[in-house]
């Protein structure tokens, strides 16, 4: 008698949360898009950047050797594994006027702008340390 007491308390209570959570955000897992979106708002320097990627690699190291992330402040968004970031990616690339199927990491959003590439990353960080 008790557990099936428990039992049904736990799906009411299951039942008043998602009623809570469609009045304030829309019904079903609205709840989380709305914590993505916030992400989106990601404020300063955004690099883009992929596990096993050969030009991610040569950016990495280029930081690494540099110690870039101690002299400049950005933040590190990985995109072959996680698809809020590549959603982030995809609207950061849409800014710029670039089609986001057709982008590829290395890719540096440094607040209003695009930068694609390991090449054209490197040269961004090596003018913002001098």
């Amino acid at each position: 008698m008790r557990k099936n007491l428990l039992f049904w308390g736990v799906i009411g209570i299951l039942i008043l949360l998602e009623a809570l959570l469609f009045l304030f955000y829309g019904g079903g897992f609205a709840w989380l898009r709305h914590i993505t979106q916030r992400q989106k708002n990601i404020p300063g320097i955004i690099l883009f950047e992929g596990n096993n990627c050969s030009h991610c690699q040569t950016v990495e190291n280029f930081i690494k050797n540099n110690a870039i992330d101690k002299k400049v402040a950005f933040t590190r968004l990985e995109v072959f594994n996680n698809t809020a970031n590549a959603n982030i990616l995809a609207d950061k690339s849409q800014i710029c006027g670039l089609n986001p199927q057709q982008i590829g990491v290395p890719f540096l959003w440094d607040g209003s702008h695009c930068i694609l590439g390991d090449m054209a990353v490197i040269k961004f960080f090596q003018q913002k340390i001098r």
